[in-house]
């Protein structure tokens, strides 16, 4: 097995922002299985890329390379910058989509390992020479492995591959099998199988295995996972009760209980994509259209981001007209600065609240930490918030309405017994609805995706390289005609060494692209 890898993040500054990892895709090919999932894999990444370099805002998704894996390692897309970046990442997918469906080759073992050192080598070149001197740097950064292989025998194949890798920068180095399933009526809003108790998820090594299923909407959904802000540097809430409420198990009176959580957006709003709002964010709007609660707790801070719950509320007694903004939810926090001992009471005790809720029927009222307004002598403005259980090991939380922004509204009595002609017009038009027992939201789509290609994409029939452009490539003394359908690269892989009893060097085929010198990025 080779060595755990550490992550060398120091202490929390007051003024670091949480920077997301870059991401590292290797598209493991096998034939024939390859044909019944090339459509689908570009097709997702086709719409999550229009999605994620359309937000406005601060940075969800900071670097993306996307590496192909056959007979031999290859380089598609070298590290860029993922933000208003679409008609590149688009070309690429479009290479991606013309890669051999049919045919048969030698698989060779150390390809797949050899495509994360290569990747690796160049996510450290380019830290190197791109971000020296910038305010953020890339420490590290997160390798997904897409295969339709099954997947512990690609994660034994990493594992003994990388035995003596230095995997100092990896952030999480993760496996994810394609089968063969697909979402028939796609009931379900994640698709990925989450790590069983039973099974571990985790072989040998820290190299996670997931599965999901061959179909759009779930690649999808595993691609969106990456806007999350998945920072375990410190949790980013506390959740703080008053004394008397678990004085049985709090050692002091005096003591509050303090719940530590970490804060995961529901949904995107609609405000960060172009057309919408100026994407000018202020921590304090109370519009909703970016919640003040996020932005306060995803930044770095000596003292967390609090909500002092100060009362409990009957469920029924809370009228939704009055709740604003996107909801947010909070989960037990996986700081990984915490002891074992205290994530466990804290998962214990957040489990336990969970329950009490839903059995009392409950909803809880908390006061957020004050917002400054830039006025030193006047007090700052609250936010209040109502927090909701769930079946599952999460709690909602959407802002609330206080006395200084609600407006009058009248609302009359519904008179009991309405008219009988009225009443069967519209029962009779009540039953001709489909009735649905849920709201699918992956079953509803507002054609967004082909929108953002549509506008910020270049027309497709110019973007797919031919055949015969792609068979040049496996020319060398033919590179210089590849100049017009390659995306440049940013920064060049290294040179590898293999290490003994190791492949071969590269193939010629791949060396031009390991020797070309800087290359400044195309726009």
């Amino acid at each position: 097995m080779h060595r755990g890898r550490t992550t060398g993040k120091g202490p929390s500054t007051l003024t670091q922002i949480y920077q997301p990892p870059p991401q590292l895709l290797i598209v493991h090919i096998a034939l024939p299985s390859w044909a019944d999932i090339c459509s689908n894999l570009c097709d997702a990444l086709q719409n999550f890329f229009s999605l994620a370099c359309s937000l406005m805002g601060p940075s969800r998704m900071s670097l993306f390379s996307l590496y192909m894996v056959q007979n031999q390692h290859e380089c598609i897309l070298p590290f860029v910058q993922v933000k208003e970046n679409f008609t590149r990442l688009q070309a690429c997918i479009s290479e991606l989509r013309m890669l051999q469906r049919e045919g048969c080759f030698r698989p060779q073992g150390t390809s797949l390992p050899l495509a994360v050192e290569d990747g690796l080598q160049q996510f450290k070149q380019y830290s190197k020479h791109v971000t020296r001197g910038a305010a953020l740097t890339y420490t590290s950064l997160e390798i997904t492995v897409l295969t339709s292989q099954p997947g512990k025998e690609v994660v034994k194949q990493l594992e003994e591959g990388l035995r003596n890798t230095d995997l100092g920068r990896v952030r999480r180095l993760q496996v994810v099998e394609v089968t063969k399933g697909i979402l028939d009526c796609m009931d379900s809003a994640s698709p990925i199988e989450e790590p069983s108790n039973d099974e571990s998820s985790i072989l040998g090594t820290d190299i996670d295995l997931q599965t999901i299923d061959n179909d759009i909407v779930s690649m999808e959904i595993f691609f969106k996972a990456w806007l999350h802000n998945s920072g375990t540097d410190q949790e980013h809430i506390h959740l703080l009760f008053p004394s008397p409420c678990f004085s049985n198990i709090s050692r002091a009176r005096d003591n509050p209980m303090c719940l530590k959580c970490d804060l995961q957006e529901r949904l995107l709003s609609p405000s960060l994509l172009p057309g919408t709002a100026d994407g000018s964010l202020r921590m304090d709007d109370p519009k909703g259209d970016f919640s003040t609660l996020y932005h306060m707790a995803s930044q770095s801070s000596a003292s967390r981001y609090k909500l002092q719950v100060i009362k409990a509320l009957k469920s029924s007694g809370v009228c939704e007209s009055l709740m604003y903004g996107l909801p947010f939810i909070l989960r037990p926090t996986s700081c990984w600065q915490l002891d074992w001992d205290e994530l466990e009471t804290n998962q214990q005790h957040f489990h336990a609240l969970c329950h009490s809720l839903l059995k009392r029927d409950w909803l809880l009222l908390a006061k957020g930490g004050p917002v400054s307004l830039g006025h030193r002598h006047r007090a700052p403005a609250s936010t209040f918030y109502v927090i909701m259980p769930s079946r599952s090991l999460t709690l909602l939380v959407k802002a609330v309405a206080t006395r200084e922004l609600v407006l009058p509204s009248p609302f009359p009595l519904l008179p009991e017994d309405p008219p009988d002609d009225s009443l069967k017009t519209v029962e009779s038009m009540l039953d001709s609805l489909e009735l649905e027992p849920t709201y699918n939201p992956l079953q509803v789509w507002s054609h967004l995706y082909s929108h953002l290609s549509s506008t910020f994409g270049k027309p497709q029939g110019g973007l797919h390289p031919s055949w015969e452009s792609r068979a040049l490539r496996k020319h060398p003394c033919k590179a210089g005609q590849l100049q017009t359908n390659r995306v440049r690269a940013t920064v060049a892989p290294l040179l590898m060494t293999p290490a003994p009893g190791r492949a071969p060097k590269m193939p010629a085929a791949s060396k031009p692209s390991s020797e070309a010198a800087f290359l400044p990025s195309e726009p």
